[in-house]
């Protein structure tokens, strides 16, 4: 019992850590609203994979991290940005207009 209790732990710590890991990756999208007053830009990612499937999902809202400057970036700008997931708050750590 205790030794599951042990390896339980040991997959959960692993498969957090994991989701960090995929979550600093670099993704591709368009800006579809930005809004300096809250520092919150929305961002439709592109499709990755399949050849023709250009349509992405819905925009995500994310949060801008202290530090990363909003006044260059307009909707219709294609970035290349960087997030992370924290009690439920998106975040962008990197962006980089393309």
């Amino acid at each position: 019992m205790k030794i599951a209790k042990i390896i339980m732990a040991g997959t959960a710590a692993l498969t957090i850590i994991s989701s960090a890991a995929v979550a600093q990756q670099a993704l591709t999208g368009t800006v579809t609203k930005v809004d300096r007053i809250n520092r919150t830009i929305a961002i439709q990612q592109m499709q990755s994979g399949t050849i023709g499937a250009n349509t992405g999902g819905a925009a995500e809202e994310f949060k801008a991290q202290n530090g990363l400057s909003l006044d260059a970036l307009h909707a219709g700008d294609k970035v290349t940005f960087s997030a992370t997931e924290t009690g439920g708050i998106k975040t962008i750590t990197k962006l980089q207009k393309q």
